[in-house]
């Protein structure tokens, strides 16, 4: 089966009591296990993280280029700030889906710019944990249209 890499940046080992009028109230572990299920239903294998560490988070992007079909990503606030995991998701040179629980282009200025914008193939933001489940929809399908190719 197909491996996607899920990724989740710094804080997002808070959620479920990080303001959960933005961010939600399901909790990281809960957003897994919805992962896993809807994996599962697509045929899917899942390499579920999270680190509050940018070095951490790159060096498991570069080792997804030899493990992984995919990579889903919620960079958190990296997502503006972090030029290294934009060049780490290019070395990786493997389909991107970035995923945002609110949407950032509703927020605050600083928070509307992505580097891994640049990289993905698409964005999901605003749907909270129902992002991350969509994301793996839209995996399953570039996935299936690369082995159709």
């Amino acid at each position: 089966m197909p491996e996607i890499l899920i990724l989740n940046g710094p804080n997002l080992n808070m959620l479920g009591v990080r303001e959960p009028a933005i961010y939600g109230r399901d909790t990281l572990g809960d957003i897994e296990d919805k992962c896993r299920t809807k994996a599962q239903a697509l045929n899917l294998d899942i390499d579920f993280r999270q680190s509050n560490h940018e070095g951490e988070l790159v060096t498991w992007i570069q080792e997804a280029r030899d493990t992984a079909d995919g990579i889903i990503i919620n960079p958190a606030a990296y997502t503006m700030t972090s030029i290294a995991l934009l060049d780490a998701l290019k070395l990786a040179e493997l389909p991107v889906i970035e995923v945002h629980l609110s949407n950032i282009h509703q927020r605050e200025t600083f928070r509307q710019h992505s580097y891994v914008s640049l990289v993905a193939v698409g964005v999901i933001c605003g749907l909270g944990a129902q992002g991350y489940l969509l994301a793996l929809d839209a995996m399953a399908e570039l996935i299936k249209r690369k082995a159709d190719a």
